[in-house]
């Protein structure tokens, strides 16, 4: 089985990124796993003008159908995601948005492989857990409409650097024996 691990933060290098990779090496001893992020991909706004209502296909050509084709091949799939004003990063609410060729709220609308698993992890660096639901509440709703089933989350506060995560390592090992 295959494991999609992603970045959903620019900062190829921080605290995300750290989670990234503790999970991937955790992911890494059962499944053959690969992590991304999403700033290594280029792609522009979603235009609004809704062809691929009609079409499954966006007008746009970029990297979309990349990170897409990585979504399509993983068994498992799991988005970490830091807070950006509480909710997720732009770049990666950009990407969402130009997967609406693949939302099953229009027909036709372009597919994945059916059977995935998502999971969710969100970061912040406050103490309050609600922008930590709003977060996985983000990315929950965008496995919904990719049909992909969410299977557990994890909201970590109080991390802003990346030395901040080892001391939560244990949490993270313990999230990923779920997977």
């Amino acid at each position: 089985m295959k494991a999609l691990v992603i970045n959903c933060s620019p900062v190829r290098n921080g605290a995300t990124a750290e989670i990234v990779r503790i999970i991937s090496g955790e992911l890494s001893e059962r499944y053959d796993t690969k992590s991304i992020c999403i700033d290594d991909y280029s792609f522009s706004f979603c235009m609004g003008c809704r062809s691929c209502h009609n079409t499954a296909r966006c007008v746009q050509t970029d990297d979309i159908d990349l990170i897409m084709a990585e979504f399509d091949s993983a068994d498992i799939i799991v988005s970490v995601a830091p807070s950006y004003w509480a909710d997720i990063p732009g770049q990666f609410k950009a990407f969402i948005d130009r997967c609406t060729p693949w939302c099953n709220t229009h027909e036709p609308h372009a597919t994945i492989k059916s059977g995935k698993k998502g999971y969710s992890v969100a970061l912040r660096t406050g103490p309050s857990m609600r922008e930590c639901e709003r977060i996985i509440g983000s990315i929950e709703h965008f496995y919904g409409h990719l049909e992909i089933e969410c299977c557990g989350s994890l909201g970590l506060c109080s991390v802003e650097y990346k030395e901040a995560v080892e001391p939560r390592k244990a949490e993270i090992t313990d999230f990923c024996k779920n997977i």
